[in-house]
C-alpha cells in the first residue's frame, strides 16, 4: 500500500462527514505518529496502536488505537478506541467559522459509505459553545440529524436509567446575557 492510499484509509477518521466541518482540510496533507503501525494490503486493514495522533488540516484525532477497514468499494470504516480513563477525541474547525466541533468517547466509529459516526462510551459532542452529553451519541451526515442516549445501544438497562445532557446557547451572539 502506498503513503496515499495508508493517508486516505486514515483520514477517514478525520470526521469530515460532521456538520460544517472545515472542507478545505480534505485536501491536506495527513500526519500519523504512533508507537506501531501495521498495515495488512490483503485484508485492507491498518492498524494503529499506542499514543495515536492523526493531524490533517484543522482536524485532530487522538486514540490509544485507531483501526481502519476498506471494502471492495473503496469505503472505509474505522474504529478510534481510547484507553486507560482517556477517551478517544477529535477537533476540527467549522466551516467558514472561528469555532471548533470536538468530541470524545470511550469509542469512536465512523462510517464513510453510511456516512455515520458513532461515539460509544462517556460520549461528548461540542459544536462551537453547545454540547451534548450522553452514553451513545449518534450523527448521520446525509440527514443531518443527531440521535443521543443515556445508555448504550447494545445494554440491558433501562432508558430512563440514562441521562442526556444538552446545553444550547442562545443565537444572539452574547452567550449568558438575559434575553
Amino acid at each position: 500500500m502506498n503513503k496515499l492510499a495508508l493517508a486516505g484509509g486514515l483520514s477517514l477518521l478525520a470526521l469530515n462527514s460532521l456538520a460544517l466541518a472545515e472542507q478545505a482540510d480534505r485536501n491536506q496533507p495527513v500526519h500519523i505518529e504512533a508507537s506501531r503501525i501495521t498495515i495488512d494490503d490483503v485484508k485492507k486493514i491498518q492498524i494503529l496502536e499506542g499514543n495515536v495522533q492523526l493531524t490533517q488540516g484543522t482536524m485532530t484525532l487522538r486514540a490509544e488505537k485507531l483501526i481502519v477497514n476498506q471494502n471492495a468499494n473503496g469505503y472505509q470504516k474505522g474504529i478510534a478506541y481510547g484507553s486507560n480513563g482517556r477517551p478517544a477525541s477529535f477537533r476540527q474547525k467549522r466551516e467558514g467559522k472561528n469555532e471548533y466541533i470536538e468530541g470524545e468517547a470511550e469509542r469512536i466509529e465512523h462510517d464513510s459509505q453510511a456516512e455515520k459516526t458513532e461515539l460509544f462510551g462517556k460520549a461528548r459532542i461540542k459544536n462551537g459553545l453547545d454540547e451534548v452529553y450522553g452514553q451513545f451519541i449518534s450523527y448521520d451526515a446525509r440527514r443531518e440529524s443527531y440521535t443521543v442516549s443515556g445508555v448504550l445501544p447494545d445494554s440491558n438497562a433501562n432508558p430512563s436509567d440514562g441521562r442526556v445532557r444538552v446545553v444550547i446557547q442562545p443565537k444572539n451572539g452574547n452567550p449568558g446575557a438575559p434575553q
